[in-house]
């Protein structure tokens, strides 16, 4: 006699829906849900048949600790939302700033700003892709692309003095130029990466069972993303031409040539396909920005990376020792109950991560701290469609999606 029929047999009034399903969690601790994410579902055998997530485990209030930090403060929060590509959020919340500010960054530092971004993409995406391996079985390409995403930290370090929590980014600017030898650091990673993509190709494309785990798995249809607010690649991998560095350009993106990867299945499949299109892409971006580099990397003439306004950029230090209006303005900057101060007004600026648009609202009360600052994450609307992809699946359907949406939990419990 099996177990539930010795229940029924104790318990004969119960109504037989009783056992027909199965309550389980997924997570919060647990290696498929990528962060402190729990899956409350409700199983009949192994398949899915309701799933309620829930989040929020991660909380840190980010938008609440906005309001009393200033806006350069808050560039070092900025990093702690998807520590997989801070640079991307560091730059985006900078971009927001200069909007409300009304500050334009020049030449060589929107270029620097580029590339950087576009390095920043190719580690998320790599480190995406080679998680979503791991969680459906091959191991091996896992620990390559943690390797390559290795050698891509050995760059943010020599340029922002950190490799992962950067906080690189000022209003009007950067912390700091690039080193000398920052062209040759660049163009020897991009000399051997494409050759990764090929391997992992290789390794993902045809592999019967990474194919029969991802064709078909998860697919959303084109008005589904839409209606769920989905943006990045998951997007395009739906068919929809969505991306902010072309239909919105900012920095100096409209002066590149570069593609915009999309599929039209929608499933778990497409979307690895498109992260590993737009790594080529962002390799294109970044050979260009650097050969277009004002100054070059040693940068002869001294072309500054800063905007020249000195009432929201600090001004250099030598100057600060012998021009009293540059002294002034560095006191005024950085003396308790001054700093930058925004003209009253609000501002939202977005732009395009490697999950999707990165959306601030920020609000100005003419103080020098803000006086609302509301996040839009990709990873909070991606995840919505969550339920749907694995709804009537199997439940190891369920982790090939989750790892598909690549759901930082940082930044979806902001």
């Amino acid at each position: 006699m099996s177990t539930v029929d010795e229940i029924k047999k104790i318990a004969p009034k119960a109504s037989k829906e009783v056992f027909k399903t199965m309550s389980m969690n997924i997570g919060p601790q647990h290696p498929a849900t990528h962060g402190t994410l729990r899956l409350k579902c409700e199983l009949d055998g192994e398949i899915i048949v309701k799933i309620e997530p829930e989040i929020g485990f991660l909380h840190t209030g980010f938008e609440k600790l906005g309001e009393y930090r200033n806006y350069n403060q808050f560039v070092v929060i900025s990093d702690r939302m998807n520590y997989l590509s801070p640079l991307n959020n560091n730059i985006g919340f900078a971009i927001a700033c200069e909007e409300l500010f009304g500050v334009t960054v020049p030449p060589r530092g929107q270029y620097i700003r580029v590339i950087m971004a576009e390095l920043s993409r190719i580690a998320d995406h790599v480190v995406s892709v080679g998680l979503q391996g791991m969680d459906l079985g091959a191991f091996s390409v896992m620990l390559w692309t943690f390797i390559e995403r290795e050698k891509l930290y050995d760059i943010f370090e020599a340029v922002t003095g950190a490799r992962l929590t950067t906080s690189w980014t000022r209003v009007g600017g950067v912390f700091r130029d690039v080193p000398p030898d920052f062209p040759e650091l660049c163009n020897g990673f991009l000399a051997k990466f494409p050759a990764v993509i090929d391997e992992i190709e290789y390794m993902l494309n045809k592999n019967r069972i990474f194919m029969d785990r991802t064709i078909g798995v998860g697919a959303l249809t084109k008005e589904e993303a839409i209606s769920h607010g989905v943006t990045g690649p998951i997007l395009r991998a739906c068919g929809v031409n969505y991306d902010i560095r072309k239909t919105k350009p900012y920095l100096c993106y409209s002066e590149l040539n570069f593609d915009v990867p999309m599929r039209t299945e929608g499933d778990v499949y497409a979307r690895y396909q498109v992260r590993l299109a737009e790594m080529r892409e962002s390799i294109k971006i970044v050979k260009q920005a650097l050969e277009k580099l004002p100054g070059g990397g040693k940068n002869p003439d001294k072309l500054p990376v800063n905007s020249v306004d000195h009432k929201v950029v600090l001004p250099p230090k030598d100057m600060v020792y012998h021009d009293m209006e540059s002294l002034i303005h560095f006191f005024k900057l950085t003396m308790p109950g001054h700093g930058l101060i925004p003209p009253k007004g609000e501002v939202y600026s977005s732009t395009e991560t490697p999950n999707g648009e990165l959306g601030f609202y920020l609000v100005s009360d003419g103080t020098g701290l803000p006086y609302r600052v509301r996040i839009r994450p990709p990873s909070f609307y991606n995840y919505t469609t969550f339920v749907k992809q694995a709804t009537g699946r199997l439940i190891s359907d369920a982790v090939a999606c989750m790892a598909s949406i690549n759901v930082i939990a940082g930044e979806l419990d902001r």
